[in-house]
C-alpha cells in the first residue's frame, strides 16, 4: 500500500461528516470538470469550422502554387513540369494564366473580372468545377471559331447572361497599349458555355477560359503565370514546398494552401487559442479553490502532521501527501470533464443536434475532435492543479512537531 496516497485520500474524502473542506473540494472538482469539458467542446468546434472553411477553399486552391519572384510570368517549360512531377508527393501539375480583364456584354455592360486560363485535362480541381456548374456545361473548347468561357452565376445573374451568349474580354495590357499607341484595343470574343455556383468564403469570382486563349488575351505567348500542384497528402505541403524550393532555387516563389489564404487561417487559429486561454480561467478559479481547501486541511490536520513527523515521516513525504491531494482533485475533474467533453463533441459530430441559427454553408455546428487538443486541455488543467497544491504542501512540510503536538 502506498502510504502517501492512502493518507492523502483519507484527508481529502473524509467519510465521517460533510465539512466546509468537503464542500470546497467538491466545488474544485466541479470547476475543473466544467472547464475541461467546455475547453474540449469549444476547441473541437473551432477545429470543425477550420476543416469546413479549408475544405471549401481547397476546392479551388492548389496544395502548392509556384510563381516567379520578380515578374508576373514564367516560361512554359515542359521539362520543368516533368521535373516537378517526378517528386513522389506530387500527383498533378497544372499550368495556368491569370489576370484581370474587362468583361463587356452584348448590351455594353462591363465589369472587371479575374480571368484564369487552364488546361482542362490537367486542372487539379476540374471535377469540383464541373460539379458546381448549374447552367450549361464546363466546356472551354473552340466551337465555330469561338472559344468557350465558363463564368460564375453571380455575374450571369447580374448581367442576365445565358449559355450561348457572346461576351468580349479586354485585358488591362490591351487597354494600356490602346491608350499609349492611339490604336483600337484588341478585344477577344468568347461564347458563354456555362455558369458555376459555389458557396463563397471569400469574394473572388473567377472567369475560366482555355489556357491558349488566355495567353493570347494577355499577350503572353509561350509564358504562363504559374503552376498549381496537387499532392498525395495536403497536410504535407510545407515539407514538399521546402524540397521543391531547394530544387528550383530562389527565383521561384512557392506558396502552400495555407500561405494562399494566410490572413484567414491565422485569424481562425488566433480565435481558437484565444478561446483556450480565456476558458482556462474557469480552471484557474477552480485551482484557487484547491489552495483554500488544502490550506484548511493543513490547519485542521496540524496535530496529525506533527504525529507523522515524530514517527519518522520526512518533510518531503508530508509535502508529497498534499501534492497528491491536488493531483487527485485534478485527475477526477479532468477525467470526468474529459469524458463529458469528448462524448458531447462526438454526439454533435455524428448527429448535428445543435443547429446554426443563421444561414451558412452548413446547417449544424461542425466538430472535429483532435487528440492533441485533448492532451493540451487535460495537461494544462493538471499543471494548474499541481501548482495550486504547491503552497499548502510547502506549508504542511514546515510544521514543527513540538508546536503541532502542543496545539499551537
Amino acid at each position: 500500500m502506498n502510504i502517501i496516497r492512502f493518507i492523502s485520500r483519507r484527508y481529502l474524502f473524509s467519510r465521517k461528516h460533510i465539512s466546509l473542506i468537503s464542500v470546497l473540494t467538491s466545488i474544485s472538482i466541479a470547476g475543473i470538470t466544467l472547464g475541461t469539458a467546455l475547453l474540449i467542446i469549444i476547441l473541437s468546434v473551432f477545429n470543425g469550422f477550420f476543416d469546413v472553411i479549408r475544405g471549401f477553399l481547397l476546392s479551388f486552391d492548389p496544395d502548392i502554387r509556384i510563381e516567379m519572384n520578380e515578374v508576373n510570368a514564367m516560361p512554359f517549360d515542359p521539362d520543368l513540369i516533368d521535373q516537378i512531377q517526378n517528386h513522389p508527393e506530387v500527383v498533378q501539375v497544372a499550368p495556368y494564366v491569370e489576370g484581370k480583364a474587362m468583361l463587356i456584354s452584348e448590351d455594353n455592360q462591363n465589369d472587371v473580372v479575374i480571368v484564369r486560363g487552364i488546361e482542362r485535362s490537367s486542372h487539379i480541381r476540374i471535377s469540383d468545377l464541373e460539379q458546381s456548374v448549374q447552367n450549361g456545361v464546363f466546356d472551354l473548347s473552340v466551337q465555330d471559331g469561338q472559344p468557350g468561357l465558363v463564368i460564375s452565376s453571380t455575374i450571369t445573374n447580374q448581367y442576365g447572361l445565358e449559355s450561348g451568349d457572346e461576351i468580349a474580354l479586354l485585358s488591362s495590357a490591351g487597354m494600356r497599349r490602346a491608350i499609349t499607341q492611339f490604336s483600337a484595343p484588341r478585344v477577344s470574343r468568347f461564347q458563354v458555355r456555362g455558369s458555376y455556383n459555389i458557396q463563397q468564403i471569400i469574394d473572388d469570382d473567377i472567369t475560366y477560359i482555355n489556357l491558349e486563349a488566355a495567353q493570347r488575351l494577355f499577350n503572353m505567348r509561350n509564358e504562363i503565370t504559374g503552376l498549381d500542384l496537387q499532392l498525395v497528402d495536403t497536410d504535407n505541403a510545407e515539407n514538399v514546398k521546402q524540397d521543391l524550393q531547394q530544387m528550383l532555387g530562389p527565383d521561384y516563389r512557392l506558396q502552400t494552401w495555407y500561405d494562399l489564404q494566410k490572413p484567414l487561417y491565422d485569424v481562425m487559429y488566433l480565435e481558437k487559442w484565444g478561446s483556450y486561454f480565456i476558458l482556462m480561467i474557469i480552471v484557474l478559479v477552480a485551482a484557487l479553490n484547491i489552495v483554500g481547501s488544502l490550506t484548511m486541511i493543513v490547519i485542521q490536520k496540524k496535530k496529525d502532521i506533527g504525529v507523522l513527523i515524530s514517527m519518522g515521516m520526512t518533510s518531503k513525504k508530508i509535502k508529497q501527501i498534499f501534492i497528491s491531494q491536488g493531483i487527485q482533485i485534478g485527475l477526477i475533474g479532468c477525467g470526468i470533464g474529459g469524458v463529458l467533453g469528448v462524448l458531447t463533441a462526438w454526439i454533435q459530430q455524428e448527429y448535428g443536434l445543435v443547429k446554426l441559427t443563421s444561414s451558412f454553408i452548413i446547417d449544424a455546428y461542425p466538430v472535429s475532435i483532435q487528440p492533441l487538443d485533448i492532451a493540451l486541455v487535460v495537461g494544462g488543467s493538471l499543471i494548474l492543479c499541481l501548482a495550486a497544491s504547491w503552497y499548502p504542501a510547502t506549508r504542511a512540510a514546515q510544521v514543527q512537531p513540538a508546536d503541532a503536538l502542543r496545539g499551537e
